[in-house]
């Protein structure tokens, strides 16, 4: 029974990155269970009942009607503390919302990103025309309409723009020092992009410069936070990552050095030989020839 339902979740993840959407409402009476953010996804909710939304470095309380933003890039968990909520889901790819043109990288947008604004307060009127949409999105997402892909994006779109003209709520409180919590920041960005399970979805954040990105701060800041907390540099800390990676995907898969290379964000299989060889001391075949024998993953 638990393999069926391990493959109808796999399944249904399957279709929804194929499809790079997903709606949905959500009815429930329970309390103090933390919502956890997908690895892959958007996400944009609207929520009424009382919560608290801990987010990148700091932790929002709401209550009442709220809207919510979350990526992939940046951690989050929400945790219910009403004993009744309601909320309306939508999760999507950013390869789903960019065949928009018109809409600039998600990352980059003031509701995606650390120091942006992602929790907003509503209003009743403003509550009701949110639900509307949501609404209106849950029907189309079964319709057979052929152009409901192109639909669902403008709902999104209008949803995004209503925020902009938003205030941002005000109830913020900071947790923990400034490099302890970029590095953990950091670390959680690292960790979300592994395992990897399929060689034609490879690493996108790879150097210190597109965590730094990623993370809306100076690369020299984030170096400094991360040599302050772990005691190792930024640079390290990716490479024993990948490093790991790597030798995890040799032992246990049967792909090739090609397709790992290109899992794990390099260009050409002789760039991920020579760090490999760098790193191990050993070539990625010769390494994997002595794992499969040993019966281990040596890492």
């Amino acid at each position: 029974m638990e393999n069926s339902l391990k493959s109808l979740a796999d399944l249904k993840d399957i279709n929804l990155r194929l499809k790079g959407f997903r709606v949905f409402k959500v009815e429930e009476s329970f309390r103090g269970v933390p919502e956890y953010s997908r690895k892959d996804f958007y996400k944009i909710c609207l929520h009424h009942g009382d919560s608290t939304i801990h987010y990148a470095d700091k932790s929002v309380v709401v209550k009442g009607y709220t809207l919510f933003f979350g990526t992939p890039h940046i951690p989050y968990s929400w945790e219910i503390e009403s004993e009744e909520h309601h909320s309306y889901t939508c999760i999507f790819t950013e390869g789903f919302l960019s065949n928009n043109d018109r809409l600039e990288s998600l990352h980059n947008s003031p509701l995606f990103k650390v120091g942006g604004t992602p929790v907003f307060a509503l209003e009743e009127h403003s509550h009701q025309f949110l639900k509307g949409i949501f609404e209106k999105m849950l029907e189309e997402q079964d319709s057979d309409y052929h152009y409901k892909d192109e639909l669902i994006r403008n709902y999104i779109n209008l949803i995004i723009h209503e925020a902009h003209k938003m205030q941002p709520s005000d109830n913020y409180f900071t947790t923990g020092n400034a490099s302890s919590r970029i590095s953990g920041l950091f670390m959680d960005l690292l960790e979300r992009q592994f395992p990897i399970d399929n060689p034609k979805y490879p690493l996108t954040i790879k150097n210190p410069n597109d965590f730094a990105e990623r993370l809306n701060i100076h690369v020299n800041h984030l170096n400094r936070s991360i040599k302050e907390i772990t005691g190792k540099t930024t640079k390290d800390l990716i490479t024993e990552r990948i490093a790991s990676e790597a030798k995890e995907l040799l032992h246990y898969t049967d792909w090739s050095i090609s397709d790992i290379a290109y899992s794990l964000g390099f260009e050409y299989p002789t760039y991920f030989n020579n760090f490999f060889k760098r790193v191990t001391g050993n070539t990625p075949n010769n390494w994997r020839k002595i794992s499969i024998y040993s019966g281990q993953s040596l890492a």
